[in-house]
């Protein structure tokens, strides 16, 4: 049987200097654009390295730490609290209805060329943060991508 779901995640805006977004469309909605998401693997993870390892994993950009992007990954000192959908609840132990995301930013040099995880994500586009933050289906998504101004100085 699969461990429950842990109901903390990260959220991560890639950008460029220039403030174009990476977006990825997922699987099993083929509606929903959005940032970098994932939950972690234990209780005790960092943050930080869950984010490192999400980013890597949907996308195939390495910002773990040892790497050229590691000092690009931020960690906004932001979080989202919502309700988790009933149809996922069953994912996570019996009585967690909400999950806490946290906000992060990876600046990336230039528009890279993502390695999706096709399980997870079929395609993606970059795209000027504002018409990104129109794109993705999650509030929550695009009120972290309208944040990017303030974030990238």
């Amino acid at each position: 049987m699969k461990p429950f779901k842990i109901p903390e995640s990260v959220l991560v805006v890639i950008h460029t200097p220039a403030l174009d977004v990476l977006l990825i469309r997922r699987a099993d909605a083929q509606e929903f654009w959005q940032s970098v998401t994932g939950s972690k693997d234990a209780l005790d993870e960092p943050l930080a390295l869950t984010a490192a390892r999400e980013v890597a994993e949907e996308t195939g950009i390495q910002c773990g730490e040892g790497t050229l992007l590691a000092s690009q990954l931020v960690d906004w000192q932001l979080r989202n609290i919502y309700e988790i959908y009933p149809g996922r609840r069953a994912r996570y132990e019996p009585g967690i209805t909400h999950n806490t995301e946290h906000l992060f930013g990876l600046c990336v040099p230039e528009r890279l060329t993502p390695v999706l995880a096709a399980r997870e994500h079929t395609d993606w586009q970059w795209l000027p943060y504002r018409e990104a933050a129109d794109a993705c289906f999650s509030p929550s998504n695009a009120e972290a991508i309208l944040l990017l101004p303030e974030f990238a100085r």
